[in-house]
């Protein structure tokens, strides 16, 4: 309905300013500060990525209510992904904040994202560009897979600090007698984080083929 495209309108645009902020405000001061600006960037635009990040979870609603008809457990996993590792791993650990990863982790985020919001808004007015398409499409199947490669580094890095402090680590006394090593848990994440972008790549590949395939090309 109009009202629900006018919906998704407003949404698209909300992520396109916050993600088009960041990315603006990380190229800015990489230009003005050098290689002293990736230590201090989750400081200072790390709580409008976690607002970015939080919005983005009614992506699942929209596909469960129908009113957005992506396929729902790709993009789950990717949502599912950023969520662990923007909060349960970096924002848990404040040494793991001024790491060069989570620099590059934003990079790619943001990037991918200024370009998806950017073809959905024109999308939800019936406007569509082939470069913008084939951009959309085509540049996520290269960078995604580096986005897992830093998220699995950024869980390693976290790794020591996790095992120091024990952060979310669990032990139930007597009579449970039961223990949660979060330390392995990150560990068989990593199996979890690998599978799922196999699956996710095929079928970025595949909505590749549905909008870009010969004859289906949107002008």
């Amino acid at each position: 309905s109009f009202t629900m495209n006018m919906y998704l309108f407003v949404y698209d645009l909300m992520q396109f300013c916050g993600h088009s902020w960041i990315f603006t405000n990380m190229i800015i001061r990489f230009m003005t500060f050098g290689k002293d600006s990736l230590a201090d960037t989750f400081y200072s635009i790390g709580l409008v990525m976690r607002v970015c990040q939080l919005l983005s979870i009614l992506e699942i609603l929209h596909i469960l209510t129908g009113i957005d008809k992506s396929r729902l457990l790709p993009r789950f996993l990717q949502i599912t992904e950023r969520i662990i590792v923007l909060f349960v791993v970096i924002n848990s650990q404040e040494e793991v904040q001024g790491k060069y990863v989570v620099c590059v982790l934003f990079f790619l985020w943001n990037l991918l994202d200024v370009i998806r919001y950017t073809y959905n808004m024109l999308a939800r007015m019936g406007i569509y560009y082939l470069p913008l398409t084939w951009l959309n499409f085509s540049l996520c199947i290269l960078l995604y897979p580096l986005s897992v490669l830093a998220k699995a580094f950024a869980i390693c890095v976290s790794l020591p600090y996790f095992e120091s402090f024990g952060t979310y680590s669990i032990k139930l006394p007597f009579p449970f007698a039961f223990s949660i090593y979060f330390p392995y848990v990150l560990k068989m994440y990593l199996l979890v984080l690998f599978t799922g972008m196999c699956f996710i790549i095929q079928n970025l590949f595949s909505e590749r083929k549905a909008h870009l395939g010969t004859g289906n090309i949107k002008r």
